[in-house]
């Protein structure tokens, strides 16, 4: 999102007491079953946002792909070795 836009509040949407849509619904099971929290299919659009923007929020994989917080301690830090992962495939390698 641009930095000019404003994001609008949830609340606000006209189809914001509509059923969350099934990318909602499966990118918050996702960071529900990470966060070891219970997912309700029953939510709505705008409180699945807010649910998402939640767990996001808390999400260490969230916050390490953002770059806001290291997932473990630097050897710069006093921390162990940086342990290396293999590349993850992209979507096209992945069909292949």
């Amino acid at each position: 999102m641009a930095d000019d836009q404003v994001r609008r509040d949830p609340s606000d949407w006209k189809t914001g007491d509509e059923p969350m849509t099934d990318a909602q619904a499966s990118y918050l099971r996702t960071l529900s079953e990470e966060a070891g929290e219970t997912f309700d299919p029953q939510m709505t659009k705008a409180d699945a946002s807010r649910r998402i923007d939640e767990l996001q929020a808390r999400s260490p994989r969230v916050q390490e792909a953002s770059g806001a917080t290291p997932p473990h301690p630097s050897p710069a830090d006093g921390g162990g070795e940086a342990a290396e992962r293999p590349p993850r495939p992209s979507q096209a390698e992945g069909e292949r």
